[in-house]
């Protein structure tokens, strides 16, 4: 295999947004490498057993235990049971993290672009619905929990909140990383509060798909796993949030992924370990750091997240199985009718269309 080394005269400003990358690698690959898992009914009880999952993080606080600070990680566990509740209460954002320089290098490097399609009113709550997964879900983060692609201006008097699975907010010191960058957790709870919110203004950010769909993450799919997704679906029907489709075009071209088609022994292991743990693991590869053949480094793709028009729902608490699947079948049409509307735009043959499973 030959080696395609990078130039060594790359400008100053692309090496630091491949260092920006790097490090949201380590921060949601090593520490958490399974950022963007989302199921709303999801039981997170399995997950017990994965703490090995977050080992530097777990690392850093045992050594920290039987070394002479042991007093450090006592006091943070005191913190952490006083603060258990915080990610299923709108979480602890932070306005100078959310603006750290590093997240514009980081934008920039694919680079990250938020499309608005429509005006929304900041006196409704909104559930934004996230397409596709891909393999890290680096869209939602780039538009979401940082302040680079003009969310903020494109939608004045909103806050976002992206979801994330619940179980990585029990994870020493990356919890609070992770929620200063506006993530919370994607329990029930979590999405019933940020939605339960009269005085509107808020948007809950769900990966519809979740690990699930992070299988069908290859270049040019144009897969999504939503035909049996109703939990989003029955959150906005019982607070009355206004649903809105959202593609992330280029979201799948990041990364290539070992072929895993229906039925290989590769497929069967990764869906019986996501019925078994709760989530899956994809194998993917695509650049390094110093050269561009193999390495984790995701390909410098363009990602366009374009954000839909609303469609609007009416509270309704005790709404009925024709009722929800109906609500299913308008957001089905309405995410379709996006993609077909902007699909030319962001180079996808006009051929290709989404298919639902």
């Amino acid at each position: 295999m030959k080696v395609e080394f990078a130039p060594i005269n790359i400008p100053l400003a692309r090496r630091i947004q491949t260092a920006a990358v790097i490090q949201w690698l380590f921060s949601f690959l090593l520490l958490d490498p399974y950022f963007g898992r989302i199921k709303l009914q999801k039981s997170i009880e399995r997950t017990k057993d994965l703490l090995q999952a977050a080992q530097c993080c777990w690392g850093v606080f045992i050594i920290l235990l039987l070394g002479n600070y042991w007093f450090l990680p006592v006091l943070y566990a005191l913190w952490l049971y006083l603060d258990w509740e915080t990610p299923q209460t709108g979480g602890r954002r932070s306005k100078w993290v959310r603006n750290w320089t590093v997240w514009k290098y980081f934008t920039d490097y694919f680079p990250i672009h938020l499309i608005k399609t429509s005006d929304l009113d900041p006196s409704h709550n909104y559930l934004f619905g996230f397409h596709p997964h891909g393999i890290l879900v680096a869209g939602a983060f780039g538009n979401f929990c940082t302040e680079y692609t003009g969310f903020k201006e494109l939608f004045p008097g909103f806050t976002p909140y992206l979801h994330i699975l619940p179980f990585w907010f029990g994870c020493p010191f990356f919890r609070d990383y992770a929620l200063s960058t506006g993530l919370v957790s994607a329990s029930k709870k979590s999405v019933s509060h940020v939605l339960n919110n009269d005085r509107g203004g808020n948007v809950a950010v769900i990966v519809i798909g979740g690990a699930e769909e992070s299988l069908d993450a290859h270049p040019g799919s144009l897969t999504l796993n939503i035909l049996k997704r109703r939990g989003f679906i029955k959150m906005a029907l019982k607070y009355g949030a206004h649903l809105v489709p959202v593609f992330s075009f280029g979201e799948n071209e990041l990364f290539k992924q070992v072929a895993n088609p229906k039925g290989s022994w590769l497929r069967t292991l990764q869906e019986r370990l996501r019925k078994t743990v709760g989530f899956t693991l994809p194998l993917f590869h695509a650049r390094g750091i110093f050269q561009y053949t193999f390495g984790l480094m995701p390909y410098r793709k363009p990602i366009n997240t374009v954000v839909g028009k609303p469609i609007t729902v009416k509270q309704n608490l005790n709404a009925t199985l024709e009722e929800i699947e109906q609500l299913h079948q308008t957001y089905l049409q309405e995410l379709s009718k996006l993609f077909e509307e902007h699909k030319e735009k962001y180079g996808i043959p006009d051929h290709e269309s989404l298919i639902f499973k």
